[in-house]
């Protein structure tokens, strides 16, 4: 087919096209779309907000990448259930080395979401009732909820392996990379208090 023949002009949709969704838009549902059915998500969530929350902390952890977010849902009468689960990749500092390395992160959930109205007054929480979140108003927002799960599957402290021989405590030069010239005095670690004691003479 020609391009002279004016066949391809009706290839292309003259009508305006959507403005595509912003990368930090927020995931969220509305209530009224959650039935007693389970219904199902498979979504890329972004992470800007994410990583503006790890870097007010240690800095020890950066996502390049959405996250990947599988998640089905459903409710009972006014309770709201969302399984699923999270993954996705952080660049991460060791906590010995200092050196970054990839780290894989992977979380699954199991969440139980109650009206925020059932806290007026005075209540007692019962074990289960501890893991249970709320929600209030027309819609669930699903971005709090996966940051949360996400910060729950970080490391406390990274590290790039459990042989990782960190830093030199005198040169500050990586013990992973090569044997610097530093000596490190050895001993009966008992007598270590002794050996610091700074003793004056009188004249």
């Amino acid at each position: 087919m020609g391009l002279g023949d004016g066949s391809y002009k009706h290839r292309i949709d003259p009508r305006p096209h959507p403005a595509a969704a912003p990368m930090s838009a927020p995931m969220k549902i509305q209530l009224h779309d959650i039935l007693a059915s389970e219904d199902a998500l498979d979504y890329a969530e972004p992470v800007e907000a994410l990583n503006a929350t790890l870097a007010s902390g240690n800095h020890d952890y950066e996502f390049r990448a959405p996250l990947h977010v599988q998640v089905r849902y459903s409710r009972s009468q006014l309770d709201l259930f969302f399984d699923g689960e999270v993954s996705g990749r952080a660049e991460a500092t060791c906590g010995r080395c200092l050196e970054p390395f990839p780290l894989a992160v992977s979380q699954a959930f199991s969440l139980v979401l109650t009206p925020a109205t059932r806290l007026s007054g005075e209540i007692e929480l019962a074990p289960g009732d501890l893991v249970q979140s709320f929600y209030e108003g027309t819609e669930v927002d699903l971005t709090p909820l996966v940051y949360e799960q996400v910060m729950l599957a970080l490391p406390t402290r990274p590290l790039c392996g459990e042989e990782c021989r960190g830093l030199c405590p005198q040169c500050g030069s990586n013990r992973n990379v090569g044997h610097c010239a530093c000596t490190i005095e050895t001993g009966d670690p008992r007598w270590s208090t002794l050996r610091n004691l700074k003793i004056y003479r009188g004249a």
